[in-house]
């Protein structure tokens, strides 16, 4: 059996440290979650510290691509993602891989240019 090298061993982020992977502030995700009834991260303790997993991450960046890239308001967001949640994922997905391509081809363009 071999050793999966890209899984994540994390199971649990903080709000701080989601907050960063999407460059908002932790007080918009707080909103969010009052938004959109299926945002729920864990809660520990009695500070109610909020644990999210990878299935939080994946809404709220389906959220952050409906709001903040396609600039869509929280209305429509929530109309689009209850009428074609799948769509909307899949929408969301593809963006991701397109600008990780881009990136690297950005990457490798500066690589060609160093060459040269």
């Amino acid at each position: 059996m071999a050793l999966n090298l890209n899984k994540n061993l994390k199971l649990y982020y903080s709000i701080k440290e989601v907050a960063d992977m999407f460059g908002l502030n932790e007080s918009t995700l707080r909103y969010w979650e009052t938004e959109f009834p299926y945002l729920k991260p864990k809660t520990s303790g009695p500070a109610k510290i909020r644990q999210y997993q990878e299935k939080d991450i994946e809404q709220i960046r389906l959220i952050h691509n409906l709001v903040k890239v396609r600039g869509f308001k929280l209305a429509a967001a929530k109309k689009i993602i209850n009428s074609n949640r799948d769509g909307a994922d899949k929408r969301a997905e593809v963006l991701t891989r397109l600008l990780s391509v881009r990136d690297d081809l950005q990457a490798l363009k500066k690589q060609m240019d160093y060459l040269q």
